[in-house]
């Protein structure tokens, strides 16, 4: 009688200290809520915006991107294409900067060519240009836009003349020469918002087709388990490597595969989606055992990440994450799996938080960093974006702000924004390169601005966050 009383005991009083530790977290977590002034955020993210963009304009204007360090400018080629311009227009309009964005608008429709002997890559060229184009076209009615859209468009055609109709990485944007035969998926499948949209507003059903067909090329090619890898040759649709994952050169082909079906009503692609994620979330998903300690002791939790595996047996070949995988979760969100989303995103979040702010790469099962550059990336806010619309959790605005005092703190300049060598030491490195005004600044407002500020569920961001409406008109 005497052992049962005192394990009655001994429970009760872990229910009470479980009572306790749950009443506690509540109320930092009421008290944490109150203090996230959505508006004042949503201010603060616009002022640093244009920080950012005065540093631009006084060291860099009618460039590519500014040097924040040096306060110089940097060209991607020999002749300027205005990069930053281009891609923060979009992001000034929905930030509500009306004299700013009305300038730079005439601006670009009076100084942007691509009449120019340059051999570009194609890819970067269409998630910024092209698709910063489109959007802003879109928020304003502007038909010089779609002019120079449609313009770059037509030279960018080249790159599909392949024998597999997979794209080549590069083009002449004068001559139409092409170079460039081993590619990416990403590269490769990360055209179809862009150049399908440019094909619905002009009529041009060529767009559409070419940029499609490369998707499905890359599609047609997954290994027996259904995976994709890094590295396949255009002309002769061969793959070049056996690693599979979720990161870079591979990122925004998956993402374009949900993104399409949504955005064109595609049922081919909704097809390749579900078959894709299907075999992502078998292979490439990894749970890591942990310990929790408590005042109930060890409580064993498993964390999810996403690492890397050999396409044709699965067999697990890296346990490494990073900032570009930081997307997954958004991706997750817009798909419905809003569950396995959380809990992607609670890694990433670890992630970021070990450091301050995040590394390029992360090794999740040694809890150390592989890379430990920081580019100014936004793929982790973005998903705190999409999380947040879709749950309303105050947790997300909670550690969206966490983030967003650590990127200010260890990244504004006096002119600018710095892209940091190393997460450990934060020694910044001279680069502010234009996504920080397409997507870091865009995300982190969006996510404290009113709902009002943009209808989330009437578009689709391309994977450069430029925005591109469901409907066509």
């Amino acid at each position: 009688m005497k052992s049962r009383t005192q394990h009655l005991q001994k429970h009760t009083r872990r229910l009470a200290a479980l009572v306790l530790v749950f009443v506690t977290c509540a109320q930092v977590a009421v008290s944490q809520q109150q203090a996230v002034n959505r508006s004042k955020l949503a201010l603060q993210v616009r002022t640093e915006f244009l920080h950012a963009w005065n540093g631009y304009k006084k060291f860099a204007w009618g460039h590519d991107d500014l040097k924040p360090l040096s306060k110089a400018y940097h060209d991607w080629y020999s002749e300027p294409l205005l990069m930053t311009p281009v891609d923060a227009l979009d992001t000034m309009i929905l930030m509500g900067l009306k004299n700013e964005a009305d300038r730079t608008r005439e601006y670009i429709a009076g100084n942007l060519s691509f009449d120019k002997d340059l051999s570009v890559q194609n890819f970067e060229i269409t998630i910024r240009l092209l698709g910063g184009l489109l959007s802003s076209y879109q928020l304003t009615g502007d038909k010089r836009l779609l002019k120079l859209a449609e313009d770059l468009g037509n030279r960018l055609l080249p790159v599909f003349e392949s024998p597999t109709g997979l794209p080549y990485r590069y083009v002449n944007l004068k001559t139409g020469k092409v170079r460039g035969e081993v590619t990416n998926p990403a590269e490769a499948g990360t055209l179809l918002i862009e150049f399908g949209t440019l094909s619905r507003l002009t009529h041009r059903p060529v767009f559409f087709e070419k940029a499609k067909r490369a998707l499905v090329e890359i599609y047609n090619r997954h290994s027996p388990i259904g995976l994709v890898v890094t590295w396949i040759n255009v002309e002769t649709g061969q793959w070049t490597d056996k690693d599979s994952h979720i990161s870079g050169a591979i990122d925004s082909y998956y993402e374009y595969l949900l993104k399409c079906a949504i955005l064109f009503d595609d049922q081919d692609c909704k097809r390749m989606w579900s078959e894709s994620i299907a075999a992502i979330n078998t292979y490439l998903a990894d749970e890591v055992s942990r310990q929790l300690f408590s005042l109930l002791g060890r409580m064993p939790y498993k964390e999810l990440w996403y690492g890397h595996a050999d396409m044709n047996t699965g067999k697990r070949t890296a346990t490494t994450y990073g900032a570009l995988d930081a997307f997954l979760p958004a991706v997750l969100a817009l798909s419905g799996d809003v569950a396995r989303a959380q809990r992607l995103q609670e890694s990433s979040y670890k992630m970021w938080m070990k450091n301050g702010i995040e590394p390029e790469e992360f090794d999740y099962q040694k809890n150390e960093i592989v890379h430990a550059g920081y580019p100014l990336r936004p793929e982790i806010v973005e998903s705190t974006y999409y999380l947040y619309h879709y749950t309303k959790n105050p947790e997300y605005l909670l550690k969206g702000t966490t983030m967003w005092n650590d990127f200010v703190k260890y990244c504004r300049t006096d002119e600018g924004y710095a892209a940091l060598k190393s997460v450990v030491t934060k020694e910044k490195s001279d680069s502010m390169q234009s996504f920080l005004f397409a997507e870091t600044f865009k995300y982190f407002y969006l996510l404290f601005a009113p709902p009002r500020t943009l209808d989330f569920d009437r578009v689709i961001f391309n994977t450069e966050a430029h925005p591109i409406r469901r409907k066509w008109l």
